[in-house]
């Protein structure tokens, strides 16, 4: 396998989480599953001519302010995503997420003036993919999307530009945090130790699938009732012994239902409550009643469950890649056009994958046509294993950008595999340099807020 894009970290940090929903995973939210239009991703709130009259600066970070819209605009959005993760906005101390979001807003504004004093830019290309992935996990084209934002008064250069920071965000998270980190064995060793003394009942870990029926955010109760009745009659053929995973693949409105719907190996506080409660009583292979979230229907399958310790089981993934190098021969932009190129001749049937890896790929797979072999999660850079979660087998991925260049990657196979002791270790390294990263990149979120100047004006409404 390629030890040059291999590093060991666990799925949801978030590292190019603006490719496929545009998050504030970052700053501490989960992503967006579509409040609002319905659309994948955090698009930018609608604001009344009236809100613009009455708009203000609520803050000065350095010499940039924030705006009293902003404030609002992003409360709005932190509210919707509580309502899809099963947190009633109603419930919230809507005062206390007005001051979140304001901290959020000045971290951003001032790790975004960090990046450009050290000349970190994203280019309109990258973009560009960004913004067309968020276009197709919502199973529409960019024209469409922008259309649709039109439509509900947003502005789609607004949406860019968010995306753009974000990507940007990510970029200098791995740049001054994530490429620095280095676990040792000992470390690895005495995570081990700890699991293996774990009798904490809170300790739960759980993977689970999920079939999606969405609900429009303006649904009638006819139409409610309706896929609530379409909901049950999956639930019941997974019950009687559909495969499930082919039930996601077919039926399922999520965005990740290619890969048949598995959502990953987490500690249960990483799901959403609601379906932690819905799987609470069930064993592996279990099927949960209906649950009815802000995005719509859902039906829940126990993948696997352990209470503390390892897991002995971990679905694996065949895959194989082409990677282009960026530097002053070759730009970023250009590489994306290349392999988007490579793209269309495979799919087209006028080229061979295997056979453009040999000739072009900068990657030690080359001369195995780009073969990775199979890899258990944690095993890749985030952004190359978020994506191939999200292909079907046989599936191309659009180029994807990570610190090592530009990649074209294709998902070969998926499997069901027992856990080797050396892959135990793997995974214990991924999760103890996932913390490890966490707490770095907290201590230098301090740094950074401390380092700026912030003036408070009047306070948001």
């Amino acid at each position: 396998m390629s030890n040059r894009i291999f590093r060991m970290t666990l799925l949801g940090l978030a590292a190019v989480a603006a490719l496929t929903t545009f998050s504030a995973s970052a700053q501490g939210l989960r992503p967006s599953s579509g409040a609002g239009t319905g659309l994948t991703g955090n698009i930018p709130v609608r604001t009344s001519d009236a809100q613009r009259q009455a708009d203000y600066i609520v803050a000065v970070v350095n010499s940039e302010p924030i705006t009293n819209n902003e404030v609002r605009a992003r409360v709005i959005r932190t509210l919707q995503q509580m309502n899809q993760q099963g947190t009633p906005a109603a419930e919230a101390d809507q005062a206390v997420v007005v001051r979140q979001v304001l901290d959020r807003l000045i971290l951003e504004k001032a790790q975004l003036q960090l990046a450009a004093e050290t000349g970190l830019k994203i280019d309109d290309v990258t973009v560009d993919a960004a913004e067309l992935n968020v276009a197709r996990q919502n199973q529409l084209d960019v024209p469409e999307l922008r259309r649709r934002m039109v439509q509900d008064g947003m502005v789609p250069t607004q949406f860019r530009e968010e995306l753009r920071n974000q990507l940007i965000l990510n970029r200098l998270r791995d740049r001054e945090i994530d490429a620095r980190q280095r676990i040792s064995d000992s470390e690895v060793d005495q995570y081990l130790r700890d699991q293996q003394a774990n009798t904490d009942p809170s300790a739960l870990e759980l993977n689970l699938a999920m079939v999606l029926v969405a609900v429009p955010e303006n649904a009638s109760p006819e139409q409610v009732a309706t896929l609530q009745a379409k909901a049950e009659g999956l639930r019941a053929q997974a019950v009687a012994g559909t495969d499930f995973a082919t039930l996601a693949r077919t039926a399922s409105d999520a965005p990740d239902h290619a890969r048949g719907g598995a959502m990953g190996m987490h500690p249960a506080d990483r799901y959403p409550d609601i379906f932690v409660q819905a799987t609470r009583g069930l064993e592996t292979g279990g099927i949960s009643a209906v649950v009815r979230s802000g995005a719509g229907f859902h039906i829940l399958k126990v993948l696997d469950k352990r209470q503390g310790g390892m897991a002995t089981t971990v679905t694996q993934q065949h895959a194989r890649h082409i990677l282009l190098r960026t530097g002053p021969r070759l730009t970023e932009a250009a590489a994306v056009e290349r392999l988007n190129d490579f793209k269309r001749r495979i799919q087209s049937g006028q080229a061979d994958f295997a056979q453009l890896a040999k000739e072009s790929s900068a990657d030690s797979s080359a001369p195995q046509g780009g073969d990775l072999g199979w890899s258990s999660p944690g095993q890749f850079v985030p952004e190359f294993e978020e994506t191939l979660d999200k292909l079907a087998p046989g599936q191309i991925a659009d180029p994807l950008v990570s610190r090592f260049g530009v990649h074209l990657v294709q998902l070969l196979e998926r499997r069901e595999a027992a856990v080797t002791p050396k892959e135990q270790r793997e995974i214990a390294r991924g999760i103890v340099r996932e913390k490890k990263l966490d707490e770095a990149y907290a201590r230098w979120l301090e740094q950074v807020r401390s380092r700026a100047y912030v003036e408070f004006r009047e306070p948001p409404q």
